[in-house]
């Protein structure tokens, strides 16, 4: 699934990307809102991990979609 399918499917996916980083919050969820560089800024923040960190996260968990 690419970023475009990610931001138009956003509202079904939110599910399981709180199962993938729990430590997301709802708030977390409406402020991201299918944005890729928001979604690794946020993972980054509530990880405390570096951004090239999250960004490998987040291609893994897009290409297991």
């Amino acid at each position: 699934m690419n970023s475009d399918q990610i931001s138009g499917n956003w509202k079904q996916l939110t599910g399981k990307v709180k199962e993938q980083w729990g430590k997301l919050t709802d708030d977390d969820m409406t402020t991201v809102e299918g944005q890729r560089d928001q979604l690794v800024g946020r993972i980054q923040e509530r990880y405390g991990i570096a951004k090239e960190q999250a960004e490998e996260q987040v291609a893994r968990w897009e290409k297991s979609l």
